[in-house]
């Protein structure tokens, strides 16, 4: 039996501990705070299918049907049925880009059914399209159930450094432990980079700041209503999609949106950081409260169904890898294996499949090989 560490209990460290356990690995899961609490933060995600790599539209279709296998497993909703809307330029190259995915549902939408759909959303007649099996990712829901899974394999313990003893181990000390294993998995967010580069993996990891506000309904604003979500049985409430903006009419271009699960509140982002310091310090710590200024603002032009005054910050890290904002990779030799990324969430359960097989046959799985480059942008 393989022994095994997982360092980092955000949604991906908890995936990649969860696929090892299922294939009979010994594992400790370490974990300082409290789980999915660092980048993994906040009530919704969005699940969406578009991105210009189509190998990583491939993972992240997989990724889907890993997330429906969760939700049988656990007994409950992890994605909402409501989809993923976009607007803007982009829809065209989005449509395209998706077309040879058959089992990627994905449409024009006109703009009396955006209208009905999402009645939030100021007059906008543009390109607008639907991604049919996207929607919100019920991210407190699978933190919990997985966590629950992995309750006795949890170690609450802060990692201090990580080495390759030479003897075939790979040693983890802790505030409190120090221990060795057969092979250590990092998924410890802005945290995986420096424990990498001490056991000898350089990680080109870019790091910043970000913000996200959360916004309640506003009561006057339009009421609920509209289709069902595709292909949902009759009789089925619909909820609100989650909603993409490049189109830059509102004032800001790489908007993101999500429900909550309660379906009263909206948090909104822009994709947009302040960047850190080598030292791990931010370069401009009022740059944080400018995005978040800009954000309110954007609510007020773009979002009129919304109250335009936040209910809640979410602000986390972010970990870019230089070739594109959707860039991953794994790193992987001697027993140790990194991986690292932006937009991870929706990608987890692929990844910690990917995580496991890494593990267990010491080959990096399909394009997630550092060296491919995987989720790199056009151009």
């Amino acid at each position: 039996m393989t022994r095994t560490a997982v360092v980092g209990a955000g949604i991906v460290g908890l995936a990649a501990a969860h696929a090892l356990r299922a294939r009979g690995a010994d594992v400790t899961l370490y974990e300082s705070g409290p789980p999915g609490s660092g980048q993994s933060a906040g009530q919704g995600r969005i699940f969406r299918h578009a991105h210009e790599d189509p190998r990583l539209v491939a993972l992240v279709a997989r990724s889907r049907a890993l997330w429906r296998e969760w939700e049988e497993e656990f007994g409950v909703e992890l994605v909402s049925p409501d989809g993923a809307v976009a607007i803007g330029d982009g829809v065209e190259d989005k449509l395209r880009a998706l077309e040879p995915f058959e089992d990627v549902p994905v449409r024009r939408l006109p703009p009396e059914e955006l209208h009905e759909r999402l009645p939030l959303l100021a007059d906008w007649t543009g390109p607008a399209m639907l991604d049919v099996r996207g929607g919100a990712i019920r991210t407190l829901a699978a933190v919990a159930a997985l966590s629950r899974r992995l309750e006795g394999s949890m170690l609450r313990e802060h990692v201090l450094a990580v080495r390759r003893t030479g003897t075939g181990a790979v040693e983890v000390r802790t505030g409190t432990t120090c221990e060795t294993y057969d092979h250590v998995v990092l998924c410890a967010g802005r945290g995986t980079a420096p424990l990498a580069r001490g056991a000898g993996l350089d990680l080109p990891v870019e790091v910043g700041a970000h913000v996200r506000l959360t916004f309640a309904l506003a009561p006057d604003g339009p009421a609920l209503h509209g289709p069902v979500p595709d292909g949902a049985p009759s009789g089925v409430a619909r909820g609100l999609p989650t909603f993409q903006d490049g189109s830059g009419a509102f004032g800001e271009t790489g908007v993101y949106a999500a429900p909550y699960p309660d379906g009263r509140h909206f948090s909104v982002g822009l994709s947009a950081d302040t960047p850190a310091h080598p030292d791990g310090g931010l370069a401009d710590p009022a740059a944080l409260a400018a995005l978040a200024d800009r954000t309110v603002s954007y609510v007020r032009r773009a979002l009129p169904g919304l109250d335009p005054r936040p209910v809640d910050h979410v602000h986390c890290w972010v970990t870019r890898l230089p070739w594109g904002d959707d860039g991953v990779g794994i790193w992987s030799e001697d027993g140790l294996t990194a991986l690292t990324g932006h937009n991870l969430f929706k990608q987890a359960p692929a990844l910690g499949e990917a995580l496991a097989g890494t593990v267990l046959t010491g080959t990096v799985p399909g394009h997630l090989h550092h060296g491919e480059r995987l989720g790199r942008s056009a151009g």
